[in-house]
């Protein structure tokens, strides 16, 4: 079992401390690069020149090198007979050559063994890496944070607002201004707060507390919506939403799904854990619920039923940090404490594990990058650390350093490029991780005109080709549909009977195939009174999926 909660010896010290305040203002500026790795162009001109020996003349290289010494030693003894016959020496033998090692042969000129071909193909410019700073963009105080692994007390919404949760108060920080507020701080018979979660709408917030209640909150008007109570016997430590579902997790391991709209919330109630469930994720698509727990145990769930389809036992210590891949819907990560230290890689389609990695230190959290395909973990002792991987390699791309504690929790901006994390250092560290995404290309224009606003508005024109019955090829007819049309319209247009098979076009479910309960093996074939229809689709537009 990982160590959960630790109080700061020191708390008298924060008395006087305002949360969320600049602990070191300014923003960070990337170094400049030195002017050394700056490199001139020079001229190239091949290899150097190898002289000919062949090419030398030896006899004047020697008479040149020991004649002066010869006039040196001789200088006092020099008559001008003897002087005019050494200058007519020296000019028949060296016939006004003054330079020792002259050569015969002047080097070759450079010669282009490689000659310009004209190419084809366009070598493409090679993708610059990006640029990850390696200190923390921004750092905030946050005085008097719970140190407990088992806790979920920071989450970044959708309208830009982060949440944090110190002791029994709830801050709001306002990314677009750097503003804070409080939203509220709860009695010291419910509190403290052991978990925040915004709704997908930005708006609301549920904050789970000791005392087993769970609080809905109106960010905008400081209300309170309503309190969830009698779900669990002890904290609640983990929350999730997948659209107006909340679903809880607590201390004493059950997992309960509450509708919120509801008068009677409680939609169901899931029963795996032996001990405290810290870790809660629904899948992008909501079908999946992840669970991990201080049991060691990882489980996925389905709505449909109050068993899990998969109980994961890989794990050889609390498993807390959960991500789904963003690009990959049925790829989960997940992220062990102290005594395992792995991040493990799962396929929650065929119930194994694809691939581990060993960081060295106990997971907190795991977050994926939106726009690349990497992972970020935050881990406690005993380096602290924020790592960048790669995926699938899991190569290591970047450490962030600069909590002097465990990192518990993190957050991820809205648009995927920032990063919070909060440490039981009380500090609370932005860091521009991820990186700007690239733009997006326009999509191309299509030619299809939308009709009157409808939900079936987006869907493409449909091809039916009527054929009659299998036994014979003749009387062969096309009919187009022109859509949008209503689901009654296009009823009344084909007289179908109710529906049999089911299709989704683009990600909208639609019951446009009905037909008599017959038989068909290939699911785009209805039959309507002995008369075969098949779906054939505009080859511009995409293909239909059968749900």
């Amino acid at each position: 079992m990982d160590s959960g909660f630790s109080i700061s010896s020191e708390k008298n010290r924060f008395a006087c401390r305002h949360p969320l305040r600049d602990v070191a203002p300014g923003t960070y500026i990337p170094p400049l690069h030195s002017s050394i790795y700056r490199t001139s162009s020079r001229n190239t001109y091949g290899d150097r020149f190898i002289p000919n020996r062949s090419a030398m003349d030896m006899d004047i290289a020697q008479y040149l090198l020991t004649e002066p010494r010869r006039d040196k030693e001789n200088k006092g003894v020099a008559s001008p007979s003897r002087e005019a016959y050494r200058k007519l020496l020296a000019d028949t033998m060296l016939q006004g050559r003054t330079r020792i090692l002259s050569f015969r042969n002047k080097p070759p000129e450079q010669v282009n063994m490689l000659p310009d071909i004209p190419s084809t193909t366009q070598v493409q410019p090679a993708k610059q890496r990006r640029h990850i700073p390696q200190s923390a963009e921004r750092t905030l105080d946050a005085p008097d944070i719970v140190d407990d692994y088992y806790l979920n007390l920071l989450d970044w919404g959708s309208a830009n607002v982060l949440s944090i949760a110190l002791q029994n108060t709830v801050y709001l920080w306002d990314a677009a201004n750097g503003s804070t507020s409080e939203l509220v701080t709860i009695d010291d018979d419910l509190g403290p707060v052991t978990s925040v979660s915004w709704a997908p709408d930005g708006r609301h917030i549920a904050i789970g507390l000791t005392s087993s209640d769970v609080q809905l909150w109106d960010t905008t008007s400081n209300k309170l919506v309503r309190t969830l109570r009698g779900i669990h016997q002890s904290r609640v430590g983990s929350l999730a939403w997948n659209n107006n579902i909340l679903t809880t997790g607590g201390m004493d391991g059950a997992i309960v799904n509450n509708d919120v709209r509801a008068r009677s919330y409680t939609v169901s109630t899931f029963r795996a854990h032996n001990h405290e469930v810290c870790g809660l994720r629904w899948s992008g698509s909501g079908k999946y619920l992840a669970s991990g727990g201080n049991d060691n145990l990882l489980h996925i769930w389905d709505l449909s039923t109050t068993n899990p389809i998969h109980r994961f036992t890989q794990h050889t210590a609390a498993v807390k940090a959960l991500a789904w891949s963003p690009f990959q819907s049925n790829l989960l990560a997940s992220g062990g404490g102290g005594n395992d230290r792995c991040i493990k890689f799962w396929n929650v389609n065929t119930g194994t594990c694809q691939s581990s990695v060993d960081t060295g230190s106990q997971v907190c959290a795991l977050l994926w990058n939106k726009n690349e395909r990497e992972l970020l973990s935050s881990h406690g002792h005993t380096e602290n650390q924020l790592t960048l991987w790669k995926y699938p390699s899991m190569t290591m791309m970047a450490e962030l350093t600069g909590h002097s504690s465990r990192v518990l929790y993190m957050a991820q901006s809205p648009d995927g490029c920032t990063v919070a994390s909060a440490a039981g250092d009380e500090t609370l560290r932005f860091w521009n991780v991820f990186g700007v995404p690239e733009a997006k290309k326009p999509a191309p224009k299509s030619s299809y005109v939308e009709g009157p606003s409808n939900i079936y508005s987006h869907i493409p024109t449909i091809c039916l080709r009527r054929h009659s019955p299998p036994t014979t090829t003749t009387n062969v007819a096309t009919r187009i549909l022109p859509l949008p049309l209503s689901s009654s319209e296009l009823t009344t247009y084909l007289s179908f009977a109710p529906p049999l098979h089911r299709f989704r076009f683009g990600d909208l479910p639609a019951d446009y195939l009905t037909s008599s309960p017959t038989s068909i093996p290939n699911p785009n074939l209805i039959k309507l009174n002995s008369i075969v229809f098949r779906l054939v689709l505009d080859p511009m537009q995409p293909m239909v999926r059968s749900l």
